[in-house]
């Protein structure tokens, strides 16, 4: 087993690049599904959730090219299966952007139950409603959904979310691309990566209009065509580099980013004490005073983002007073990582929905688990805050989602290695 050794204490300065955005990049590559011919996709993070996907498209028969890093160049114009492999899919969670992409493709799929971090059992109920809407059959085991006209056949419809899902807007979008009519999502969420998919699809000749909105409409279109297109930067993993210099200290300059989509993050990071400045595509952020106590919630976009929750709690831990931070997305994803942090010296009290952190003078190194993603990348952060030595394990978690962390890290001064065991 992988792990990450860190020596703690050390600021970072320098310049980090801002990968390709996870998020949206593993609603982009389904949807090349219902694309008639190639797709050239541009700023495409290197990491396992990628990789994974690439594996699974692959394997349906996609013809897939890299020609330069960060580059993929996809041909779906052979794919006939509809039941992608059932091992890769449960590998991850968006896999099941797959029901979306292969119904609006086949009219048509049979998907595994998809896998991924284990932080709350986040249900595909919405989603299922989105398919539904659109006319589908659908058969629900535990193990997988199979989907498929019902008896009046699939159409545009209108569906309204009883919560803003960001992957029932992403797999109703998906759906409804190339069905007759018009679809109009009402309560669609309004993420980036919404944004960026909607960008992706009418770059190749769909109609969608109002994503970023709280409704989204599709009105269907006959085909998709070729085309190249570029994903935005990771609003998170540029929240986390910011994040971990708001913890550890020092001056970097984070590169390759849409500074507008990281105002929910930089405003809470000021507001403790760190002083941030934003150019054109980049973002200036520094700390060398004591940090201060702060109050955050977590919401859907445009709030404070649920996967920035476990980075902003490390700051919480080494600010001066006491910090709330209350999750109204996954009320239990402050369980595991929180008892990490406590082992390393951490105060923080859990009741319900709401962490209560009394801010510590400092952390200590010690052994910790990864239980997900965003988990992990606030171990890390901790690890690069604390004094002495943080083992970190499961970090195949971590890098689900961040490209090269150690070598971007390494250039910005910190002290963390990858070991094998």
């Amino acid at each position: 087993m992988a792990r990450y050794e860190i020596r703690g204490g050390i600021p970072l300065n320098g310049t980090v690049s801002i990968s390709g955005a996870k998020n949206a990049a593993v609603a982009i590559l389904p949807a090349a599904l219902l694309v008639s011919g190639k797709c050239r996709i541009e700023n495409v993070p290197d990491i396992s959730d990628v990789r994974i996907l690439l594996d699974i498209l692959e394997g349906m028969g996609a013809r897939i090219e890299i020609p330069e890093q960060h580059v993929v160049e996809i041909d779906c114009s052979e794919v006939h299966c509809s039941e992608p492999d059932g091992y890769l899919v449960r590998q991850m969670r968006a896999s099941y952007y797959l029901m979306g992409a292969l119904l609006g493709r086949f009219g048509k799929a049979h998907v595994a139950l998809p896998g991924g971090c284990n932080f709350a059992s986040r249900p595909i109920d919405q989603h299922i409603k989105g398919f539904l809407g659109l006319g589908a059959d659908v058969d629900e085991t535990e193990d997988y959904v199979a989907l498929k006209p019902s008896e009046e056949g699939l159409r545009g419809g209108r569906i309204s979310l009883d919560i803003a899902s960001v992957g029932a807007t992403v797999n109703i979008m998906l759906a409804a691309t190339l069905l007759p009519g018009q679809t109009v999502i009402e309560n669609a969420a309004k993420e980036p990566h919404i944004v960026d998919l909607a960008n992706f699809l009418n770059t190749m000749g769909a109609r969608i209009t109002g994503a970023g909105t709280d409704t989204v409409k599709i009105r269907g279109v006959n085909a998709l065509h070729s085309g190249t297109y570029t994903i935005i930067p990771d609003q998170i993993e540029a929240g986390t580099y910011l994040a971990a210099v708001t913890a550890v200290g020092g001056n970097v300059l984070v590169t390759n980013v849409i500074p507008k989509h990281l105002e929910c993050i930089t405003t809470k990071l000021q507001e403790m004490g760190a002083k941030v400045i934003p150019y054109d595509d980049a973002v200036r952020v520094m700390r060398s005073g004591k940090l201060r106590r702060t109050t955050v919630k977590t919401q859907p976009y445009p709030g404070f983002p649920t996967d920035m929750q476990a980075q902003v709690c490390v700051c919480m831990s080494l600010a001066e007073g006491v910090s709330r931070l209350t999750e109204s997305v996954y009320e239990t994803r402050f369980f595991g990582y929180c008892t990490e942090l406590e082992s390393m010296g951490a105060n923080i009290h859990i009741t319900g929905k709401t962490a209560t952190v009394q801010g510590v003078e400092k952390l200590y190194g010690s052994s910790v688990c990864a239980h997900d993603l965003r988990a992990g990348a606030a171990l890390v952060i901790a690890g690069l805050a604390a004094s002495g030595t943080t083992s970190v394990d499961q970090i195949h978690f971590v890098e689900r989602g961040y490209e090269d962390l150690i070598g971007k890290l390494t250039a910005l001064g910190a002290d963390i290695k990858r070991v094998e065991d």
